[in-house]
């Protein structure tokens, strides 16, 4: 029998990428090195892979290649560690894109003044990702977005100089779900949802995450992974209108609002507790229900549930002022010229994350009716509120008695709320930190 001869077909370029990551070779790219991507460069850089984090703000570059986190969650020594072995770097250019295999865009998404999406930080990634382009490569969003981002935005743009997504190179989404400070569920232990654009590309993303995540949930297209993260965060914002629309239904009625939530919780099914509070915040909650209820108007559906929700959701701050301006008016003083202090402006406990915090809108809306405000918070050295700079005072026993009134807007647990107990005239608790107190000086959303 004669040998069989001819040649071996060459691995693809994709092939090639495919080994890169099973071998952990791959160069991976971290687009924004915010609450998102710097937790997530950290995480790929101690699995192996040699990383490099991209980010316009020179700052946050100078941090990192310091090993100066600016981050709660990442210690500054597991960046030392990282950066001493050459596993990650930080850059403030985007380039050199074309020397990367993996590239993954991390950067914010707001909503503009009109209260419609602002993808613009996305493309200003996009565009020279697509200018750079090169077979091998895999590319993946997950800044929070509408559906059809990925399809309808991105993929033209990559695909416009030839080159064909699952053939040439690989497109995914794979929302972000970080939550800052949750010491149980962080980076490497929630589970990531991918969809890709072809079979191809669902299969190269999740090799990839799959070597630094526990569990990876593939979905059939990029627009069911969209739509996931805005359903999840939609869910979240309309529970927390509904609860902050109870606390003004018991407001009304004399009812303790907390009291009812706590025995509703009692019920060990049909009922999940959410919490009143001075309004929401953080990236996502706050704009993500408004990205799904725009895209949905697009397509002649409007999305009452969430414009009502919305609509609650940031009344709470001028209520807490309103609620503020009556306890005192009940003790025969006006907010006008009070002494007000805040305590906390970080939009949950914990963290230094001030993105969209409903303290600055109590802040503004205090300043306007004349109030004199000072804060702390131990986690916020300085911030800027209503156009002047603030700094995080001392809480002490003398400066508790000099204000007319504390506000606690973010329960922190650095906080001696005894103290504040002990010798604030009047205090106002959104966050229901005083649960089984009874004074006539404290007042509860």
């Amino acid at each position: 029998m004669g040998q069989r001869t001819g040649r071996v077909s060459a691995a693809t370029p994709l092939d090639q990428l495919t080994r890169r990551l099973e071998q952990k070779t791959a160069r991976v790219g971290v687009i924004g090195l915010g609450y998102v991507g710097l937790p997530l460069a950290v995480e790929f850089a101690k699995a192996g892979f040699q990383v490099t984090g991209l980010d316009v703000d020179a700052g946050r570059v100078a941090n990192v290649n310091a090993a100066r986190s600016y981050i709660p969650d990442i210690a500054d020594g597991e960046l030392a560690r990282l950066i001493r072995g050459g596993r990650l770097r930080a850059a403030d250019t985007l380039e050199g894109l074309d020397e990367l295999d993996a590239i993954i865009i991390c950067v914010p998404t707001p909503l503009r003044k009109t209260r419609e999406p602002d993808i613009s930080f996305i493309l200003a990634a996009a565009h020279p990702i697509a200018a750079s382009l090169r077979r091998g490569q895999l590319i993946v969003l997950e800044s929070t977005t509408y559906p059809g981002t990925t399809d309808e935005v991105i993929l033209p743009m990559l695909q416009a100089d030839g080159l064909k997504a699952g053939r040439d190179f690989c497109l995914a989404f794979s929302p972000e779900r970080i939550d800052p400070g949750n010491a149980t569920y962080q980076t490497t232990t929630i589970p990531k949802v991918i969809g890709g654009v072809t079979p191809r590309c669902l299969a190269a993303a999740s090799l990839l995450y799959g070597q630094v995540i526990t569990r990876v949930v593939p979905v059939s297209s990029t627009k069911v992974a969209e739509m996931v993260k805005l359903l999840e965060n939609t869910f979240r914002a309309v529970n927390i209108g509904l609860v902050n629309e109870i606390a003004l239904m018991c407001d009304t009625l004399k009812l303790d609002v907390w009291e009812v939530i706590e025995a509703a919780a009692s019920k060990p099914f049909g009922f999940m507790p959410f919490y009143p509070g001075p309004g929401i915040g953080g990236h996502c909650i706050p704009s993500d229900p408004m990205y799904l209820a725009w895209k949905a108007r697009l397509h002649g559906f409007e999305a009452r549930f969430i414009e009502l929700a919305d609509q609650t959701n940031r009344a709470m701050p001028r209520h807490v002022v309103e609620k503020l301006a009556a306890a005192l008016n009940e003790r025969r003083q006006a907010l006008k010229g009070s002494r007000i202090l805040l305590l906390g402006l970080a939009y949950k406990k914990d963290v230094n994350d001030l993105r969209d915090s409903p303290a600055f809108d109590v802040a503004h809306e205090l300043v306007e009716r004349g109030a004199r405000l000072s804060y702390h918070d131990p986690h916020v050295p300085s911030a800027q509120l209503h156009g002047g700079v603030y700094r995080s005072v001392p809480l002490t026993a003398a400066r508790l008695k000099q204000a007319d009134g504390v506000v606690i807007l973010t329960n922190h647990s650095g906080v001696d709320y005894g103290l504040v107990l002990r010798h604030a005239p009047l205090i106002l608790d959104t966050r229901n930190q005083y649960r089984s107190v009874r004074s006539a000086r404290l007042v509860k959303l």
